[in-house]
């Protein structure tokens, strides 16, 4: 099992990113956290299969729905123990 800490840099707050990132986690059976910081960007913890976490992290690049990412940084670290994947409000 692994564990990303993902930033999302651009217009990524106010444009439904985060319920967009939790509803993709979900499908790839991820468990973690997306929540809105107060610089204007988002982070995410996604934590499961390697290459589940690959594939939410090209999601992410792309910018779901009318989000506009910018950029993104991307590291990992251990796992924690997640029930779910929510967003933080």
């Amino acid at each position: 099992m692994k564990c990303a800490h993902i930033i999302a840099f651009g217009r990524v707050q106010g444009v439904f990113f985060r319920d967009n990132t939790r509803k993709k986690a979900v499908e790839l059976g991820l468990k973690g956290y997306a929540k809105n910081l107060p610089d204007g960007n988002v982070e995410i913890v996604a934590q499961g299969d390697e290459e589940k976490i690959n594939e939410l992290i090209e999601f992410i690049k792309k910018g779901p729905g009318i989000a506009k990412v910018e950029n993104i940084k991307v590291k990992h670290k251990e796992p924690e123990n997640f029930k779910n994947f929510e967003v933080i409000r």
